[in-house]
């Protein structure tokens, strides 16, 4: 029978254990975390006091999301809790986690918007609502719409647009792309054209998909991964439309695969887009890229 009254020390010590064992990647920083996260204590304080009881409660719920863990759920699943751009997002099964290599595209979008004010930004395969609402949370003069297809994703970017108070500045709508009841009936309004269509679209081609590590062929919902046959579906798909609902200049900015910058740049120059270019992220892969609609004079020339 085990022992209950453990150690936080000796707490850590068996997660870490059953974390290593079951081949995590970063088996000692996630049984911190969920430590971290069953407790509610910090370092500064474990450190102070490692001898310290856990209480049974604690020790049984952290042993548990252990064996989670250690069947590939991933970490923000068990703890509902995702960092995106300084600000914390919640997180299930329904959504993709934020990564970090999404952040390019929200400090490219910041970027561009400096000189607009009032930007009207349009999120296309919103998820979690961590792109749009970020860059809401940095601009305060900024009005968005998140679009998703998934009812269950919409649930949690309207969950994190509430904790992030954004309820007046942030709508969500469900649609395939630009096919729902919100874009056709407001077609041709004026109000509808936006500074910037930003998209983190699903971009795996379908048979990469059984390729992908486990947390994310498992626990990932298919639908925001599978990017078709080639992986360019969506990106054709949106670009093809994106210049309906962009003001004169605006600027059309996406995530990419890391082999994808030539094919998505070529599909953004065929629908008339200027100023294409490709960003890198920090381990200096191509990871973004973006166009911006002609100008009303510069279609005349």
């Amino acid at each position: 029978m085990r022992k209950t009254m453990q150690t936080f020390h000796e707490l850590l010590t068996e997660g870490t254990q059953l974390l290593v064992s079951a081949g995590i990647e970063e088996a000692r920083l996630d049984a911190w975390l969920l430590l971290e996260y069953t407790a509610d204590i910090g370092r500064a304080w474990y450190y102070a006091h490692p001898e310290t009881e856990a209480g049974e409660k604690t020790a049984l719920k952290y042993l548990e999301l252990c064996k989670q863990r250690a069947e590939h759920i991933p970490l923000q699943h068990l703890t509902h809790q995702a960092c995106f751009m300084g600000y914390d997002f919640y997180v299930d099964e329904r959504v993709l986690v934020p990564r970090q290599d999404t952040e390019v595209l929200a400090e490219e979008a910041l970027d561009r918007l400096k000189e607009i004010p009032n930007p009207k930004i349009l999120d296309m395969c919103t998820g979690s609502g961590c792109l749009l609402l970020s860059i809401l949370m940095e601009r305060s003069d900024a009005f968005g719409t998140g679009v998703d297809i998934s009812e269950d994703a919409l649930k949690v970017a309207g969950q994190n647009r509430k904790n992030l108070n954004l309820e007046e500045r942030a709508v969500l709508v469900q649609s395939d792309t630009f096919s729902g009841d919100y874009f056709q009936k407001n077609s041709g309004n004026t109000s509808l054209e936006y500074d910037m269509l930003i998209s983190n679209p699903p971009y795996i081609p379908t048979a990469d998909i059984q390729q992908l590590m486990d947390e994310v062929r498992f626990h990932d919902p298919v639908l925001a991964l599978d990017g078709r046959e080639d992986g360019l579906y969506f990106y054709r798909r949106i670009t093809e439309q994106a210049g309906s609902y962009l003001k004169p200049g605006g600027w059309l900015m996406y995530e990419i695969g890391c082999e994808q910058g030539a094919d998505v740049s070529a599909i953004m120059r065929q629908n008339g887009f200027v100023d294409v270019a490709v960003k890198k992220d920090l381990a200096g892969l191509d990871r973004v890229v973006i166009g911006k609609k002609q100008m009303q004079e510069e279609q005349h020339v």
